[in-house]
């Protein structure tokens, strides 16, 4: 469940955090006379926090105070040079609580972002049990149904749907030794399926030689029970037979980064 995207209709802006603020992600330079465009690609980072018990036990205002300035960074982050969007997995997992998606052409941009919550008060109380890092890229494989899904694979549009679904993934050995044709022709299923679910947008990004998996996929819907129908039928197709790992999986609700800290503490 990687190397292509679901069949999407195009939503509009929904008010939530990064659903207006897109402008740099659409950016695509002009191909010389006869050539390709050589499109710029995406660092695409998932960065997990969990925020350790012994936070809570501070004074009231201590932990108001703390997690105030992480809602300012948060708040303040120039979105034109890094797209972020909090989003909530309290409920949802017990050893996370706030996921980042992060996207910039720029890896010191992700880094900056990173070194500055460790200079908070509050990272000391913070611990960061899961980071995924990729690029975006475009895809090996042609959809059939619509060839147009792969220019959306080099500049990711998020945060327009209310939950994301994301989990790293690798593929067995034997699945690259296929012939193309071979891989192709399972991959044909495997987009099938996909656009038979419409309400799910995919977002692919490429790990090999970043990070120890070779995908980042992360599903973004406003109907949850799609996706669950969506992986469940998924699990029956040929492609299936060629996955080494695809957890941990993490369900996450965009949520704005006030709410996040009134979730995780009492402030």
């Amino acid at each position: 469940m990687t190397e292509t995207t679901t069949s999407s209709t195009p939503a509009t802006a929904s008010g939530r955090p990064g659903a207006s603020t897109l402008a740099h992600t659409g950016v695509k330079e002009q191909p010389a006379a006869g050539a390709r465009a050589e499109v710029r690609r995406q660092f695409v980072s998932f960065s997990f926090y969990k925020l350790l018990p012994e936070f809570r036990r501070l004074p009231q205002n201590a932990q108001a105070q703390m997690l105030h300035e992480l809602v300012e960074l948060v708040q303040k982050q120039d979105q034109h040079k890094m797209l972020l969007i909090p989003y909530s997995c309290v409920g949802t997992r017990p050893d996370v609580d706030i996921m980042f998606w992060k996207i910039s052409y720029d890896l010191d941009a992700i880094q900056e972002f990173t070194a500055a919550i460790h200079r908070l008060p509050v990272a000391g109380y913070l611990v960061q049990p899961f980071c995924y890092l990729a690029q975006s890229k475009r895809s090996t494989y042609v959809d059939k149904i619509d060839p147009a899904h792969d220019d959306t694979r080099t500049s990711i549009v998020p945060g327009k749907r209310k939950y994301i679904f994301v989990y790293p993934f690798v593929k067995t050995r034997e699945w690259y030794l296929l012939s193309k044709q071979t891989r192709q022709g399972i991959m044909d299923e495997h987009i099938m399926v996909g656009n038979r679910y419409p309400s799910v947008k995919l977002n692919t990004t490429y790990s090999f030689g970043l990070d120890d998996q070779e995908f980042v996929v992360a599903f973004e819907t406003d109907k949850p029970g799609d996706f669950l129908d969506l992986v469940q039928e998924l699990r029956e197709t040929e492609g299936s037979r060629f996955t080494v790992r695809d957890t941990p999986i993490f369900t996450c609700v965009q949520t704005p980064i006030e709410n996040i800290v009134r979730q995780i503490a009492a402030v």
